[in-house]
């Protein structure tokens, strides 16, 4: 029983030696848990801020995009307003043209007319050459407005169709081989030919003909040692020298794809330029000729 009290003692400092190592156990842990609130506040902030930056980012590039629509659509209402402008004024011709459609409508029959005339007294002084179809296409026009049933709209369509098809024909290299026509006038005849006619006599003969737009037109006998060309002024054809047939012969291999494009240098039929003069014709002219628009076919020339 001396020893009770001793061993008491012991026991009580193993126990208390056992418990120190608890309380700093007790406070790391509180530590721990308050820094791990710390690092989550920390982080959600964070994310705040990150999602407050991208809602910036985001405004600032809707902005920028707004302001690029805006720069655009004053570029292009600056562009339209002189179209609008325009717009503006041919609405308003529109609307004199319909005030004055009445007198349109009432004029376009005599304009019709006009036009078919000038076409006819066209061909007549032209050079002769698809005679009878043009001639033709005219005397259909005239039936045409003569048609109760046919529109106006339609008959303009229709002449001026045919005036445009006159047109091309001055763009056009023609060649093809026909009958030529030669009869006397006034005694003498107008053929090429050296040989003498008496009144009254006709002669037929096939030869190539030439046609270079509106400038010239040409025929050539199949043995070359005859050609001429017509002249307006004087309604006959005269004849051509050596070199000029020469010319012609090679317009001719042009218009048949036998040769290639080039100059031919040949009197005119009728004088060329607003301020020629009748004498102009006989003066030669260099012509530049390609095969496009070139056609071939057989007609009489007269």
């Amino acid at each position: 029983m001396r020893h009770t009290p001793k061993r008491w003692r012991t026991r009580w400092i193993l126990a208390l030696a056992l418990a120190m190592p608890t309380v700093p156990a007790l406070a790391n842990e509180k530590l721990l848990d308050e820094t791990l609130s710390a690092e989550q506040s920390q982080a959600e902030l964070q994310a705040r801020i990150d999602a407050a930056d991208e809602k910036t980012r985001a405004d600032i590039k809707a902005l920028r995009q707004k302001q690029a629509e805006l720069r655009q659509l004053t570029g292009y209402n600056r562009d339209m307003a002189p179209r609008l402008d325009q717009q503006a004024a041919t609405l308003d011709d529109r609307e004199a043209a319909l005030n004055a459609l009445g007198d349109t409508r009432e004029a376009l029959p005599g304009m019709l007319h006009d036009l078919v005339k000038r076409l006819r007294q066209w061909v007549e002084a032209d050079l002769p050459f698809l005679k009878q179809e043009r001639m033709a296409r005219v005397d259909s026009l005239e039936s045409l407005l003569a048609n109760a049933e046919v529109s106006y709209g339609e008959a303009l369509e229709r002449v001026l169709a045919a005036w445009r098809t006159e047109l091309d024909y001055g763009r056009e290299l023609d060649a093809w081989r026909g009958l030529l026509d030669a009869a006397p006038s006034s005694g003498r005849s107008t053929m090429s030919s050296s040989k003498s006619m008496s009144a009254g006599e006709s002669l037929s003969q096939e030869v190539d003909f030439l046609r270079v737009g509106r400038v010239g037109l040409y025929y050539l006998t199949p043995d070359g040692r005859e050609g001429g060309v017509w002249k307006t002024t004087a309604m006959e054809w005269q004849p051509l020298d050596g070199n000029e047939r020469a010319e012609v012969d090679k317009g001719l291999r042009i218009a048949h794809d036998q040769r290639a494009p080039a100059l031919l240098t040949l009197p005119v039929s009728q004088p060329v330029g607003a301020n020629a003069s009748v004498s102009d014709e006989n003066a030669p002219v260099s012509v530049g000729i390609t095969t496009e628009g070139s056609r071939s076919g057989e007609e009489d020339a007269t």
